[in-house]
């Protein structure tokens, strides 16, 4: 699976940005916050009613998902969501500058069971830039199941190709830019079998479908509070 082959260096993966130019870069390259229109790459992607709330350690994630484009995926990513699959699973993978990956191992890093692997629909014309979501798998093409993970910097090399298939990105990020980035400030290095974990777990606590009017009540009351503390 993309990111459970542990042994991989990650050096492979980095530039030498520096993170705090990277975090500046990809902070403004993220979806804007509660919007639910945004070009991915692979043309504009229309308002789409598919969202869903991560509620995590690090706080709120909120996804839009593309299932005109990635319509297997989607249904796959939505039976884990909708049978609470995700709650209690980790961010076991973390790399600056390249992405975040969760959603496969429990608190106490032990893998969970797994329907069967979805179909790979990485040539759909959606490309792995900052802030989309995209599936992990093993070198197999067509063996994502439940892990996910998201880009934080643009990552070409994952994009399907005319003489290979990549890794499917089936949605963004719409609203917890901050979450995110918290999970990646997070000290790692203690866990000897994820040395990209962090060190304290950060947990999906819940996970659950949410509707455009909710998304628009949490962006508004998330920007109601930034507005008091600069008040303040």
């Amino acid at each position: 699976m993309y990111g459970s082959n542990y042994k991989q260096v990650a050096s492979k993966y980095l530039t030498s940005v520096l993170f705090s130019a990277f975090m500046a870069f990809g902070q403004s390259v993220f979806a804007q916050e509660g919007s639910t229109s945004a070009s991915t790459g692979g043309g504009s992607v229309q308002d789409s009613e598919v969202l869903v709330m991560l509620e995590t350690d690090a706080g709120e994630i909120a996804l839009q998902l593309f299932p005109e484009y990635a319509p297997k995926t989607v249904e796959n990513f939505l039976q884990y969501v909708d049978s609470g699959f995700y709650n209690g699973t980790i961010f076991h993978r973390v790399i600056k500058d390249f992405m975040v990956q969760g959603g496969g191992l429990t608190f106490d890093y032990l893998e969970k069971e797994t329907l069967d692997p979805v179909v790979n629909e990485s040539n759909n014309g959606l490309r792995n830039l900052p802030g989309t979501v995209a599936m992990a798998r093993f070198s197999d093409p067509n063996s994502a199941t439940s892990q996910f993970f998201i880009n934080l910097r643009a990552n070409p090399h994952l994009d399907a190709s005319a003489t290979q298939p990549g890794y499917t990105v089936f949605g963004r990020v719409v609203e917890g830019r901050n979450a995110v980035f918290a999970i990646v400030d997070e000290p790692q290095g203690l866990i000897r079998k994820y040395p990209n974990a962090p060190n304290t777990p950060v947990r999906i606590l819940k996970s659950y479908r949410i509707s455009p009017d909710d998304l628009e009540a949490i962006s508004a009351k998330k920007a109601a509070e930034e507005q008091k503390t600069k008040a303040q």
